[in-house]
């Protein structure tokens, strides 16, 4: 599903609610997507990935700024985060989160006409903007409270048929990942519409430092290796914080 069809199936999604009534509409989205959690529990995460225009940063986080007030408004978002690479080179260039209490609230939110006009204009800011709806998993158990500046996150796809196999191994080895205090935060998600990447996983830190030493643990280390074999494909970004919303 590309980028404009997920924001106009949410769209659609909304003005159907006045039509229908929303245990249909929670009937019709369940249906396409059946193993997804209950919309009106599941955390939902809304991640855009932005590549800046080549020389063209500093006029990209201006604009940002303009429309700020505008993003963080509405009572539905919880809380926006900004992201850059660590590498400036690398795509994306910036990572952008949306978070919000169910997959209605997002919903709403990208029905607000003020909201999809700035998401409108996005590309035209920009190079490149990826966007993804992620549903909140209980794979691990460790949240951190603090507002950590470093954020290493994992796109991966399940193998053909082995998503069960798949989750049985990250059980088996999670109490490996969360114990180090190093990490100070994880937490996983699966894709809403179940398209590539199918998961995301996301780890915090207080300090480069600290990753780097975490990085290098032996037991995190051998799983990493393994997960050459346990996914389909993978891919891993290193992101700083930025600060551009002040509800981050």
């Amino acid at each position: 599903m590309t980028k404009v069809n997920l924001i106009l199936l949410l769209i659609l999604i909304v003005s159907v609610i006045g039509l229908t009534g929303c245990e249909r509409v929670q009937t019709v989205v369940m249906d396409s997507v059946s193993d997804a959690p209950m919309m009106e529990s599941a955390p939902v995460k809304l991640v855009y990935f932005i590549d800046y225009p080549e020389g063209g940063k500093d006029a990209y986080i201006e604009w940002v700024s303009s429309v700020v007030p505008t993003l963080q408004a509405p009572e539905e978002v919880t809380r926006i985060r900004s992201y850059d690479n660590e590498d400036p080179t690398m795509s994306p260039n910036r990572l952008v989160e949306f978070e919000f209490d169910s997959f209605l609230d997002a919903a709403a939110y990208l029905n607000r006409a003020d909201i999809a006009e700035v998401l409108e204009d996005l590309p035209n800011q920009s190079t490149n903007v990826s966007a993804y709806t992620f549903i909140e998993r209980s794979d691990y158990d460790k949240s951190g409270e603090g507002d950590y500046p470093i954020k290493g996150i994992y796109l991966i796809d399940y193998p053909l048929g082995k998503k069960q196999e798949y989750l049985d191994w990250v059980d088996s080895i999670s109490n490996i990942l969360v114990g180090p205090s190093e990490l100070k935060a994880i937490a996983s998600y699966d894709n809403f519409y179940g398209e590539s990447p199918n998961r995301l996983v996301e780890m915090e830190f207080a300090n480069q430092e600290e990753r780097e030493t975490y990085a290098a643990i032996e037991g995190v280390m051998a799983i990493e290796t393994e997960l050459d074999t346990r996914a389909s494909r993978w891919t891993q970004h290193i992101f700083i914080s930025r600060y551009d919303y002040v509800n981050e």
